[in-house]
């Protein structure tokens, strides 16, 4: 029997049947899949915010799945960032009509450049509601399948507060979404992800939107709509329903129509790196292109951090901000150092990349404020696919739990660790879960910030 609406808990929760039999198939080997031309192209689309290189584990567990890679395509919104009120222009920031009119032209490219007939769609966070948007106004010929993860579908908060606001469930946006019976489009498959509770943006109380006691009126049923099929994936994050293997497990699996073959990323024998450099002008994340910035790339040592040879690559970029191709050996851990202008010049430390990607997309650390102004040097480990949960997570930076990440629902998806100056140029380990990074400090004095950077 086929449920229009259906809740599966994976994790701790009230089924504890399906929670058992789904955690387990989620890393058993399942068949070989069948060739990938028979999944249709998948357009993937970030949320507020973001950029594209989220996608890339992504990206990589289907090509793992036979999916070939000029099938899939993720969307860079030029302003990723909402307007607080979508009626009014804000620098920098985007509304949803602009958003739909990007997503729009991106499926309509990826159905050029496939000649599929349909593609199917998968957004994180704020990129459901562009998806949502499309397919309600016209677009629903061209998407087969839609996967919203933790998309705040009944809005972050549903108050009478910003009442132009796309994020309010009680405005004209997520009203004109919503109405009617159902929640859906007819003839595009809807799946909805969620948390169990661990999302920051589905949660009754307003701290984690800065009024802490205030009611938002959203639960974490927020996320779900009506006539989907509605997946609960345990205590995930925000983002993690997104990007997490659990993640990965159900979009593949509504989109093929069956289990994928593996969970786990097939390395690449050699494997080829490019990307875009970006910026934050006026303090705004955008994905624009920077030109003129400079990106050296070193191989360090995975236990030390301490570079091994002389660069790998470097390039300067030109008005497109594209750098890249760099060929490097799947197993080796790398820095790359970023000098554009205006901005502190930033060492990204990386844990090995399996695969080739062409969105490993570079950019500059915050300037140096105040809060470094005694600072030797200043470390920042960053993890942009989730956030850090306490007691949740096994988080370690330079070998204790960060003091700045808050325990219980989590909302931080960085740490910031400030060194005397007497500590400039010892290493410095960041650790989340199984994925270590060995980053150095660099001087402060010089203008110079270090990430490690998670991937998973």
């Amino acid at each position: 029997m086929k449920l229009s609406r259906r809740m599966i808990l994976l994790g701790a929760g009230s089924l504890p049947f399906a929670t058992a039999s789904l955690r387990t198939a989620a890393f058993a080997q399942a068949a070989p899949a069948t060739p990938g031309n028979e999944v249709p192209p998948i357009l993937f689309v970030h949320g507020n915010g973001d950029y594209d290189a989220l996608w890339m584990t992504t990206l990589w567990r289907m090509e793992s799945n036979g999916i070939a890679r000029d099938r899939m395509m993720a969307i860079n919104f030029t302003d990723p960032n909402a307007r607080t009120d979508d009626t009014v222009e804000q620098a920098g920031r985007s509304s949803t009509e602009d958003q739909r009119r990007e997503l729009a032209a991106a499926i309509a490219e990826l159905k050029r450049r496939t000649g599929a007939p349909r593609v199917a769609l998968v957004g994180s966070s704020r990129g459901g509601y562009a998806i949502r948007n499309v397919i309600k106004n016209g677009g629903a010929g061209d998407v087969s399948h839609a996967v919203l993860c933790g998309t705040p579908n009944h809005g972050v908060f549903a108050t009478d507060d910003q009442p132009n606001s796309e994020f309010n469930g009680r405005g004209p946006f997520l009203r004109g979404l919503n109405e009617g019976g159902s929640e859906v489009t007819p003839g595009v498959a809807f799946l909805t992800l969620r948390s169990d509770g661990m999302d920051k943006y589905a949660q009754a109380d307003g701290r984690f939107i800065g009024k802490p006691g205030t009611p938002t009126g959203i639960t974490a049923e927020g996320p779900e709509l009506k006539g989907a099929t509605n997946l609960v994936l345990g205590a995930l994050d925000h983002r993690e329903v997104a990007f997490h293997p659990r993640a990965f497990r159900e979009i593949y699996k509504f989109i093929a129509g069956r289990e994928p073959a593996r969970i786990a990323i097939v390395p690449e024998v050699a494997v080829k790196l490019s990307g875009l450099v970006t910026g934050t002008p006026g303090g705004v994340s955008s994905n624009r292109p920077v030109a003129d910035a400079t990106v050296d790339i070193f191989r360090v040592d995975p236990d030390t951090g301490e570079r091994k040879g002389g660069v790998v690559h470097s390039a300067k970029t030109t008005a497109d901000g594209r750098w890249g191709p760099a060929q490097v050996d799947p197993s080796w851990s790398l820095e790359f150092v970023l000098t554009s202008a205006g901005a502190p010049i930033t060492h990204i430390y990386r844990s090995p990349f399996p695969r080739s990607s062409d969105v490993v997309h570079l950019r500059a650390a915050r300037p140096l404020g105040s809060a470094d102004k005694d600072a030797g040097a200043v470390v920042i480990m960053s993890r942009p696919r989730g956030y850090f949960g306490l007691p949740r997570d096994v988080v370690l930076l330079d070998g204790k739990e960060p003091a700045d990440v808050k325990p219980g629902v989590p909302t931080d998806s960085t740490a910031t660790l400030r060194l005397a100056a007497g500590e400039v140029g010892r290493n410095i380990v960041a650790q989340f879960g199984e994925e270590r990074i060995v980053a150095r400090a660099w001087p402060a004095s010089e203008n110079r910030i270090a990430i490690a950077e998670l991937t998973y």
